[in-house]
């Protein structure tokens, strides 16, 4: 049995409460991250090939174990070459340097302007050199999302680039169907809108919800960050992004008070539900791309390369967000909308996805397998949670799961200083040896007040 390492949040498999997953970030800060892992672990899942998913750990100190566990690291990645990455960058930079397994990297991107200018990324290149090179050193190529990041990396001297997309859209295989339009979207239309706190605040997207939720009386609004998922849950307002009161997942805004607004923390429930809208937009790539696996039109408002690129390679219907008016309404962006491209173009792309991942050595699921039905089945056995959203009631149902999750991660923290203490009085006030998991969670807690240690759980 080949085993395989997978960056990815969580398994497809796993089934986290709502508290324990925004507790434990699985959707590691946007739920969209695990559309392209699960679409990941599916399509490498084959009957001679077990995938784990490694939590989103970077840990180098692992590199030995690794290379004894598995027979190869695979990386999925979206927008890993800008700034605020570099630190994550660097770390999985020296992971990757000490594996001696094969390494390979799905979809990355760069991401710059709309204008595809690179200059931002200066300051960063040579740690997006010592990345590319470590991972070509272990694999036949690197797979990019679109024509930017390819030209930005040969640009830098590499060669060995193949433009594949994302994962996401390869769920299915070769299949990718999209629901024919009706005629026109109507006040009884159901729509799905998403988009970015950055869209919301500094590209006009809030002008367009607002006027598209007097105009549509069925609209929902689909976030998908940790800050997001926790306003909604928790109504937790510590996060900086509580700030952008525009957004309707905060509290204060009229859709969170109408019951308009979901996130989801699995992809099954998230795909699921948009089956039932007629059309999904906003500047969420990957909140349109779940519409399109649902078969529902979808277009993409696209704020910078990283979804430019992406929208360009796979035919996504799409506008640029800076050339939107306040005005717009969605039933224009819906007798727009052409699908032609993405769904006639389609086959070829996954045979260059599936050809890319023959070179680098991984077999798929619907060369190799059963074409995903173990997983799927596997997943209707399932019973996921369904879609977070805004805590508006006081009724007890609603109480006495958060407050059983508090009250649990209260004892687990008393727990926890006990242990502590024990260990202190052992060692003389000094770490004792073997101690050292217990250390690691104390200093998560000790000295901070238990609102801090629950941060979570704050209303």
């Amino acid at each position: 049995m080949k085993r395989i390492l997978l960056r990815s949040g969580k398994s497809p498999f796993d089934v986290f409460p709502v508290e324990e997953a925004l507790h434990q970030d699985v959707i590691a800060t946007n739920s969209g991250n695990l559309i392209f892992s699960d679409a990941s672990h599916k399509i490498l899942e084959t009957p001679g090939t077990e995938v784990v998913a490694n939590g989103m750990r970077t840990e180098v100190a692992a590199a030995e174990r690794i290379n004894e566990e598995y027979d190869a690291f695979v990386v999925p990645l979206a927008n890993a070459f800008r700034p605020s990455f570099e630190g994550s960058l660097k770390r999985l930079t020296r992971l990757i340097g000490r594996l001696r397994i094969p390494v390979v990297v799905l979809g990355i991107g760069a991401q710059a302007g709309l204008n595809y200018n690179a200059a931002r990324l200066k300051p960063m290149e040579a740690t997006v050199r010592e990345f590319v090179s470590a991972v070509l050193d272990r694999s036949a190529s690197i797979g990019v999302r679109g024509e930017f990041t390819e030209q930005y990396l040969k640009d830098l001297g590499y060669r060995d680039v193949e433009v594949i997309g994302c994962p996401s859209l390869f769920m299915y295989g070769k299949e990718l169907t999209v629901r024919e339009k009706a005629q026109e979207l109507t006040a009884g239309s159901r729509i799905a809108v998403n988009g970015s706190h950055s869209a919301v605040q500094k590209q006009g997207l809030d002008q367009v919800i607002d006027r598209a939720h007097a105009r549509y009386p069925h609209l929902t609004f689909i976030g998908q960050n940790l800050s997001d998922a926790r306003q909604l849950h928790w109504r937790d307002l510590s996060h900086a992004n509580a700030e952008v009161t525009a957004i309707p997942t905060h509290p204060d805004h009229p859709m969170f008070r109408e019951d308009k607004v979901r996130v989801y923390i699995d992809p099954v429930t998230w795909i699921d539900d948009l089956r039932g809208y007629d059309f999904s937009f906003g500047s969420r790539i990957h909140g349109n791309i779940a519409a399109l696996l649902a078969g529902t039109p979808a277009t993409v408002l696209c704020g910078d390369s990283r979804t430019l690129e992406l929208c360009r390679y796979f035919g996504i219907p799409h506008r640029r967000i800076d050339r939107t008016t306040p005005d717009l309404d969605p039933a224009q962006l819906y007798e727009e909308a052409d699908f032609t491209g993405l769904t006639g173009g389609h086959l070829e792309r996954f045979e260059r996805f599936t050809g890319f991942l023959d070179r680098n050595g991984l077999e798929n699921t619907f060369s190799h397998g059963d074409g995903g039905a173990s997983f799927d089945a596997r997943m209707r056995s399932l019973a996921f949670p369904p879609g977070i959203r805004p805590w508006n009631d006081a009724d007890i149902s609603s109480l006495t799961s958060r407050f059983g999750w508090l009250q649990t991660r209260i004892t687990e923290l008393t727990l926890d200083n006990a242990n502590l203490k024990r260990e202190l009085e052992r060692g003389g006030g000094k770490p004792v040896p073997g101690s050292a998991s217990v250390y690691r969670r104390a200093r998560r807690v000790v000295g901070r007040p238990i609102r801090k240690a629950l941060q979570s759980g704050k209303q």
